[in-house]
């Protein structure tokens, strides 16, 4: 768990937006930024982001939610959400821990996610929802 990034603190009820602000979210991060990560599915090597977790209830959109737009694949069990205008993707909810939103913490205002340092990354190739029953 990060409780801070470089010189910003991570305050309980954290704001995020996407790059133009039309899409704005409040994010319950009690115990700070849990469990960064990259991914390297076919989406998230392109989109590059580093994520973290929240519980579904821990996202509320604040403002835009008519200019996000869902983008759906392979499964179409994960969400994928970005601004319609900017093409930032904020957040989604995923497929292993449907139970969870992952989000961008570049969104996260006042965070820069260079300054988390070293970063896991998942292995989404092989994701366990993508083998065949054997």
């Amino acid at each position: 768990m990060i409780k801070s990034v470089g010189d910003t603190q991570i305050q309980e009820k954290h704001l995020a937006s996407c790059h133009c602000g039309s899409v704005k979210l409040e994010l319950s991060l009690p115990n700070g930024i849990e469990k960064p990560r990259r991914c390297d599915c076919s989406i998230c090597r392109r989109k590059g982001a580093i994520v973290a977790s929240v519980a579904l209830d821990g996202i509320r959109i604040i403002e835009g939610a008519e200019i996000l737009k869902l983008y759906q694949f392979n499964t179409n069990t994960a969400k994928h959400y970005f601004c319609s205008n900017c093409g930032i993707y904020t957040h989604h909810q995923r497929r292993s821990s449907p139970n969870e939103y992952g989000f961008n913490i570049g969104c996260l205002e006042g965070v820069n996610p260079f300054e988390l340092g070293d970063v896991v990354t998942n292995d989404g190739v092989n994701h366990p929802a993508d083998r065949s029953a054997s």
